[in-house]
């Protein structure tokens, strides 16, 4: 038997040649039954094919949905003098899931990250523009709200919580997107592989992925943001990443548990932004073998004005134990901290003394008071804790902690950035940056601000006010 495969952007093409009905054989006229077979036979079969895999597929897939973005990106050129940033657009896809009656999707923030235009499309062919409510880069997490929807398919919510090794798991998503003719999700099945991976990161443009849900069902192009569902049909991860040699699924698929994403969509949901949690303290190996394995967590600093300080906490003894989580690797302590969110409280065993609990707090540029430089751009000043906590390589500037869509395609700024110079002004506060963009409107003048973004420079075109 011969198979050849086509792929192209017309569709998927199967041609299947030296099969029984070209040799001149017929099947049963269309209707009978099989003769010799029972009935009471064929109706066992029947049951024993519906399994769970397959009662799991028809209770999520209906609310399972196809996501198309259009983006504009800013991308990195290179120059005889400096780097700079320039617009592209682009076209990607996605999957997610629909978690409530009133339109809520689930997804992942690479999906639609840089959208200018959110297309959901139903398993049932309809088509809903969408709104992104908010998004978590760190945890790649964003939600959806369909504009204009009703009668919507919900995904049943499980929990991540009791997970076991070697349990059934079912994949669904929308592989290839546009290269399959109809918008119906496709299913996989596997087992649950591990718990809590820690995926390190193999260049500089890729992030950490802490405290994930590892499974060999097929996970491929297209399936990110799709539900990782149990064999009660209940959703207990959101498809997010693979360990691919060849680009395709090789039996490594890694979701992040649904509990921690729901947490996060709730804070996207009620507050626009995620309410992340702020111990301050850091952490790294105690020490480390010839290949890189540590064994154990050493506490390297405690920030002043902390909940960690506040609880007597010092640097220099071994982290032990947090939350029902031992401390193994950094790693570790950084995937508990993703799960905490701002008033938890949580449990600390170090070395020494007797376990202490600790209320978390908000992150110190949540907490920071915000000055507007325009009407849709809020900075904060770089403090030491500001640093530390957002990995800067600059300890003074104007953290960006709020800029609208429209402003950042206009100007090239994003949040995150760090501004550094006006023109040939030191920005070392956003005090300093607020009156120096004061003192160019006044006088109308052009402009060019200098940033810190994912610890390199770059610099706005040439601005100008209307």
């Amino acid at each position: 038997m011969n198979f050849t495969f086509r792929i192209g952007t017309a569709g998927l093409c199967l041609a299947v040649a030296a099969c029984g009905t070209a040799q001149g054989t017929e099947g049963p006229p269309a209707g009978d039954d099989p003769p010799g077979i029972p009935v009471a036979i064929q109706e066992s079969v029947s049951t024993s094919r519906t399994t769970a895999i397959v009662r799991a597929a028809r209770i999520v897939a209906p609310a399972v949905v196809t996501i198309s973005v259009r983006r504009r990106e800013q991308v990195w050129r290179r120059s005889f003098f400096d780097d700079y940033l320039v617009p592209r657009e682009t076209q990607g896809l996605g999957s997610g899931f629909i978690i409530d009656e009133r339109g809520a999707v689930l997804t992942n923030h690479h999906v639609v990250e840089g959208a200018i235009e959110i297309l959901v499309t139903l398993p049932d062919a309809r088509d809903f523009n969408a709104r992104l409510v908010g998004s978590d880069p760190r945890n790649d997490i964003a939600v959806l709200a369909l504009q204009d929807a009703s009668n919507l398919p919900v995904a049943p919510l499980g929990t991540s919580s009791d997970l076991m090794i070697g349990e059934w798991t079912v994949a669904i998503g929308n592989p290839f997107g546009g290269l399959l003719s109809n918008p119906e999700p496709s299913v996989t099945a596997g087992v649950v592989s591990a718990l809590d991976r820690h995926i390190i990161p193999r260049g500089v443009d890729e992030e950490f992925h802490l405290g994930m849900i590892q499974t060999d069902a097929a996970i491929n192009p297209g399936n990110s943001g799709g539900p990782l569902v149990n064999a009660l049909g209940e959703v207990i991860g959101i498809n997010s990443s693979i360990l691919s040699r060849s680009g395709g699924s090789e039996g490594l698929g890694f979701a992040i548990p649904i509990d921690r994403a729901l947490r996060i969509a709730a804070d996207l949901l009620q507050h626009g932004e995620v309410r992340r949690a702020w111990l301050g303290l850091d952490v790294n190996a105690v020490e480390a073998d010839d290949f890189g394995r540590s064994r154990g967590v050493r506490i390297v600093r405690v920030r002043p004005g902390s909940p960690a300080a506040a609880a007597g906490m010092r640097a220099g003894v071994r982290l032990l134990r947090a939350g029902d989580t031992r401390m193994a690797t950094p790693l570790d302590f950084e995937a508990v901290k993703l799960g905490l969110r701002a008033g938890d409280r949580i449990e600390l065993e170090v070395e020494g003394r007797a376990p202490v609990i600790l209320e978390t707090a908000p992150l110190p540029s949540v907490a920071a008071e915000p000055i507007e430089l325009l009407r849709d751009l809020e900075v904060v000043t770089v403090t030491p804790a500001i640093q530390s906590e957002r990995g800067l390589a600059s300890s003074e500037g104007a953290l960006v902690v709020r800029i609208s869509p429209a402003l950042s395609q206009r100007v090239g700024l994003v949040e995150g950035d760090v501004l550094l110079w006006l023109n040939n002004t030191r920005l070392r506060t956003a005090q300093e940056a607020a009156d120096a963009l004061r003192r160019t409107q006044q006088s109308r003048s052009r402009f060019q601000l200098v940033f810190e973004r994912d610890g390199r420079r770059g610099e706005t075109g040439l601005l100008r006010w209307n």
